[in-house]
């Protein structure tokens, strides 16, 4: 991570993607800085990653002109020649905001006002620091970034406007402005801004809630990250730097199946950047040396040369052919391979391992699968501010997705992680003889008047994006098996992810919850967690998740909460028995009612499991 003039400091090549992707702050010990826009990368730093499935999705999303997805480009470990090129070999960033405040004296100006020097050091760049230069309290005093900003929800994101709000306006008044706290506690009535030119101050808590509507002017259409202003009529809202409503990536992701109709040509069509540039079998030897060597490609080192070559002349020759994906719905080619008589056991990034069913549901469940090894691959296609994107919106209504590039991109940043998981598929007789009690068609109307409030106190249209009550009955089960399974194996709960599989298609029904960990390091590979599905494990831990839902901290509170009454999207949940970190989430904690799973306080008619007769 760099400015085009030194070496600011570290983050993760998967932290581009969900936490400091372009456009977004990066609140560093010492200064703030923002991750430029893909037009500023160094693409031949980027690493490709092949996945069709991922790439059609986002051509769809972003547009046809989208060629590839790339890793982030990274900074070799063992470099360590800090005056080299290849020192600043990463993501670039450049400072923001822009004004900074001395610690010492109070000073606000911009950095590039002549008032502040930065001081890079080379060797621990977390150090690297801005200083005022003359203050009056000594030489060199620490500079930070001023703490406050305005954004708007279109994405744009610009400076305090201090001398507009100082003066309460437009001011021809060119004196300095200084930053100073009155009282004891921090809270914002406290904070104040002055002019030493003509004396004009000015407290911060004017500028939030309906005061700062007033007291804030219009939004310039600033995208930093740009270097570009677009035409906004939005009316801009203070942030605080750092605060988490400042950027909520928008991303698509996959697991990576089988698209081939063999082993080997999956294999071949995984490697084929390593083998594209082979023109006979004995300059093939000597790629599948290496790929052993590094185990680059796990698997092919299992397969003789001549098999090889002969599936790299057959990809050869149909290479004029168009990849073609036939379903718009990600999902649904995921769930063809999960539910498969005979699913692929030992391909390269797919492996699985078929385990009974928990004799305790039976007659809830149809099949279980370990997978052992998966690949899960995440593109960035945009971000958003003030609010984030909401899955079960209409295309219509959603967020305005901010861009990645001044131009439409034509690759996209992606990350691959690789972890295990367990595939529980639900029986769909016993759900549709679920779906069809009174009790859970009472619950699922009550669902739905939330979710018709929630959207009219969003300005949105009612009954339009309703998940159904398969899917809050599938996604409660997931959240509760989250919470147990972060009790009995090695990893955390935010590691432990969720995918559902929920559909009434008459053609294609979808009743299925995949959990599994997918993280960029060592934790997404414990081994923990596929132990935990064989039949009698998983078994008693989904009744201890099961007894533990049926009584809530919180109740009567949380067994007799009514979405409509508050116009919320979810009904018996809470922090306390339901809810999970957003990192492991699919949809933030929305559509959740344990009710729906086990008898609880308030209702005993709609459950899908009866723990107490086992």
């Amino acid at each position: 991570m760099s400015t085009p003039n030194c070496f600011v400091g570290q983050v993760r090549p998967s932290q581009l993607l969900w936490t400091y992707g372009p456009g977004a702050l990066i609140d560093l010990p010492n200064l703030s800085v923002i991750t430029m826009g893909l037009d500023y990368w160094k693409r031949e730093r980027c690493t490709p990653i092949k996945e069709a499935r991922l790439l059609n999705e986002v051509r769809r999303v972003i547009g046809p002109q989208v060629q590839e997805l790339l890793m982030p480009p990274i900074q070799k470990e063992e470099m360590v020649d800090f005056h080299s090129a290849e020192a600043f070999v990463g993501v670039p960033v450049k400072p923001f905001p822009r004004w900074l405040r001395c610690v010492k004296c109070g000073l606000l100006a911009e950095y590039d006002s002549g008032l502040f020097e930065i001081k890079e050091n080379l060797y621990r760049p977390e150090q690297t620091h801005f200083v005022h230069k003359n203050c009056q309290h000594g030489k060199n005093i620490e500079a930070v970034p001023a703490r406050f900003l305005i954004a708007c929800s279109h994405g744009h994101i610009d400076d305090f406007p201090w001398r507009w709000f100082v003066h309460g306006g437009p001011s021809d008044c060119t004196g300095t402005l200084h930053f100073f706290e009155r009282g004891a506690s921090l809270q914002t009535e406290n904070l104040w801004v002055k002019c030493d030119g003509c004396g004009a101050a000015r407290s911060l808590v004017h500028a939030f809630g309906k005061e700062g509507q007033e007291n804030l002017p219009r939004c310039r259409g600033r995208h930093p990250h740009l270097s570009k202003f677009d035409e906004c009529e939005e009316v801009p809202r203070a942030i605080l730097l750092g605060a988490t409503n400042g950027w909520f990536p928008v991303t698509l992701s996959v697991l990576a199946i089988p698209t081939e109709d063999n082993s080997i040509a999956q294999l071949v069509t995984d490697g084929w950047d390593y083998f594209n540039d082979c023109e006979s079998e004995i300059e093939l030897k000597v790629v599948l040396k290496t790929l052993t060597k590094t185990h680059a490609l796990p698997g092919i080192e299992n397969w003789d040369p001549a098999v090889v070559w002969k599936a790299i002349e057959e990809k050869k020759a149909c290479a004029g052919e168009p990849v073609v994906i036939k379903s718009d719905d990600v999902k649904i080619p995921e769930w063809n391979v999960l539910i498969a008589p005979n699913p692929p056991k030992d391909w390269p990034h797919f492996m699985s391992t078929p385990t009974p069913v928990p004799r305790k549901f039976a007659d809830k469940i149809s099949n279980v699968l370990l997978l052992n090894r998966l690949r899960k691959v995440n593109a960035l296609v945009g971000y958003t501010r003030i609010e984030a994107a909401n899955e079960f919106a209409a295309p219509d209504e959603q967020v305005p997705r901010a861009p990645l590039a001044k131009k439409a991109p034509t690759w996209i940043p992606a990350c691959e992680v690789h972890g295990e998981g367990i595939f529980i598929r639900f029986d769909e007789d016993a759900l549709k003889k679920w779906e069809n009690l009174p009790g859970v068609k009472q619950r699922d109307t009550m669902l739905k008047a939330g979710h018709n409030g929630w959207r009219i106190a969003h300005n949105l249209t009612p009954d339009v994006g309703y998940p159904g009550i398969r899917y809050v009955l599938l996604h409660t089960i997931a959240h509760l098996i989250i919470r147990e399974f972060s009790l009995e194996c090695g990893y955390n709960a935010a590691s432990i992810q969720e995918r559902i599989y929920a559909s009434n298609d008459s053609d294609n029904p979808m009743a299925g919850i995949l959990l599994y960990t997918a993280a960029s390091d060592s934790d997404g590979t414990l081994g923990g967690l596929v132990d935990l599905g064989k039949a009698n494990e998983l078994g008693r831990i989904m009744e201890l998740a099961f007894r533990r839902a049926e009584i809530c901290s919180s109740d009567p509170l949380c067994a007799q909460h009514d979405p409509a009454d508050d116009r919320s999207l979810h009904a018996a949940a809470c922090h306390a028995c339901a809810f999970v970190a957003e990192t492991s989430c699919e949809a933030g904690n929305k559509f959740l009612d344990r009710a729906l799973v086990v008898n609880t306080f308030d209702c005993d008619t709609a459950a899908f499991f009866t723990i107490g007769d086992r």
